[in-house]
């Protein structure tokens, strides 16, 4: 084969690559989503206290809707470790050792697998349904930690794969993207606390709501709502900044303004969430946004990064 005929097939091979490991991010949001769909509709018992095995079967019988709502979300999560194992073996069919794209499969995988175990930890210990215990918290921060790293390490994967640098992770823009990343994990927490909140204690109205926010004999859970919004508006003005920096630059122009667009819009649904009470197609809606911030973040933080090692 000629040396122009070879590298066009490496090129497409990678072009290929990129393309199955962004579809795998897309299908991995999904699996989220449903996930909180799962958590939103008190569906996470819907398989009894018993995993891999729903109510004791590989396949349920007679089963209620919360138990198909919590079955498919297990199938689901079960294709998703077949289809990360495919982008693990194809990363190291595609690229020579060292490549970035190899690590950042190898990483996806192993943040999979925590996944399962954190997903499986939730039923065992019943922390699900109708639960209100302080240790859910605990269990759902890790859960919540662990699928944002999940999320960017496949997208590192996809953005490796289509060809880009290996990251330098020191000086300003490092320490910038660092805070950048933890502020938004630091939200998303309190959000998931939040939104557990409102599933469990829902209010009938904003004024009540906002009483039963204060109200000492108030559950944890509902006491620890008004955090979210507040955090929300200090990550927001920092992100908002971060943002804005990185529009000055050529080479991140077009990340940075991704990553505004996807600011405002979580900024608005969160607003609406708020005025509506928190319904269930609202709070998945949030849930999107959020993560395709995170995920625009993510690029953005290694854009800089990559940029400041080609300077």
């Amino acid at each position: 084969m000629p040396v122009g005929e070879a590298r066009s097939s490496v090129a497409a091979g990678n072009g290929a690559f990129a393309r199955y490991a962004w579809g795998v991010l897309g299908y991995n949001l999904a699996v989220v989503l449903w996930g909180a769909f799962v958590r939103a509709t008190d569906s996470g018992a819907g398989c009894g206290n018993h995993w891999p095995l729903c109510q004791g079967a590989i396949t349920p019988h007679s089963p209620t809707l919360a138990t198909l709502i919590e079955f498919t979300h297990r199938a689901t999560s079960g294709i998703d470790l077949v289809l990360v194992a495919l982008l693990v073996a194809w990363a190291f069919r595609a690229f020579p050792k060292g490549h970035a794209a190899r690590l950042g499969a190898v990483l996806s995988a192993v943040f999979l697998m925590t996944e399962a175990l954190l997903g499986a930890a939730l039923v065992l210990l019943e922390h699900v349904a109708k639960n209100a215990s302080p240790n859910r918290a605990y269990s759902l921060s890790t859960h919540l930690i662990n699928t944002l790293t999940l999320l960017a390490c496949l997208t590192l994967t996809a953005w490796w794969g289509s060809g880009r640098p290996r990251l330098r992770v020191e000086g300003r823009a490092a320490r910038l993207a660092g805070i950048s990343v933890a502020a938004v994990v630091v939200l998303g927490v309190s959000g998931a606390i939040a939104a557990l909140g409102d599933t469990l204690f829902p209010a009938t109205s904003l004024a009540s709501g906002l009483a039963e926010d204060f109200n000492s004999s108030s559950n944890l859970f509902v006491r620890l709502r008004w955090i979210h919004p507040v955090l929300a508006m200090v990550c927001g003005g920092w992100l908002l900044a971060f943002g804005m920096g990185a529009l000055r630059s050529a080479q991140t122009r077009k990340a940075a303004g991704a990553m505004l667009g996807m600011l405002g819009a979580q900024i608005a649904a969160g607003a609406v969430n708020l005025l509506l009470l928190a319904p269930v197609w609202m709070q998945i809606v949030h849930l999107l946004l959020g993560d395709l911030l995170w995920i625009s973040l993510v690029l953005l933080c290694a854009r800089m990064l990559a940029e400041e090692k080609a300077g």
